[in-house]
């Protein structure tokens, strides 16, 4: 039997990264100050993701009525982008299928709404069977109240809630890996930025 922390430990031979629909007109209902820290969240994540050679999968919420992903984020994840159109990423066949198939048991997610597509496709991985960490600095919502809800539903239903840099430290595990030098200096230009 497994020891309950487990599922705070992060692997990179079994993490992948989930950016959930953030899309050019979803952007625009965003609060801009709070979603500059959320892109630039996200943008840190993915560089991460492409230091560590983790596997990167988008998603794209109706993208004939909100766009398509923002430019910023769309390059790092061009290899798979996933469309839909129920609010659960786990809603799409194809979401599933895909994440099945990358072999990868923790998932590490970010996103928009947090209250609704990023909340909603928590619970579908979690059932799924998927260990589920919800990076609490690159997800958001439009208020405050279901950004808070969302944390705290799922912290609740099984997620590990963490941030951004607490999932690059735990995916380094040490300072004699290859990439600590590298994702050390995104850490500083982040934190140069005010992230």
């Amino acid at each position: 039997m497994s020891n309950p922390v487990d599922k705070f430990f992060l692997d990179r031979n079994q993490a992948a990264l989930v950016v959930i629909d953030v899309q050019e007109r979803l952007v625009t209902a965003m609060p801009a100050k709070i979603y500059r820290k959320v892109l630039n969240a996200n943008e840190f994540l993915l560089q991460s993701a492409r230091l560590l050679q983790l596997p990167v999968v988008g998603t794209e919420q109706y993208p004939r009525g909100i766009g398509h992903m923002v430019p910023e984020l769309a390059d790092a994840c061009r290899d798979t982008r996933i469309e839909k159109v129920s609010f659960g990423c786990c809603g799409e066949p194809s979401f599933v299928e895909h994440m099945k198939a990358l072999g990868r048991r923790q998932l590490i997610v970010t996103g928009m709404e947090a209250h609704v597509c990023v909340y909603q496709t928590v619970l579908g991985l979690l059932k799924e069977g998927f260990e589920v960490h919800l990076v609490r600095d690159a997800i958001m919502s439009r208020g405050k109240v279901d950004f808070l809800n969302a944390l705290e539903l799922a912290r609740d239903a099984g997620a590990v809630v963490t941030t951004a840099e607490t999932v690059a430290f735990q995916l380094l595990k040490e300072s004699t890996a290859p990439e600590f030098k590298a994702i050390s200096a995104l850490v500083k230009a982040r934190s140069a930025e005010g992230a």
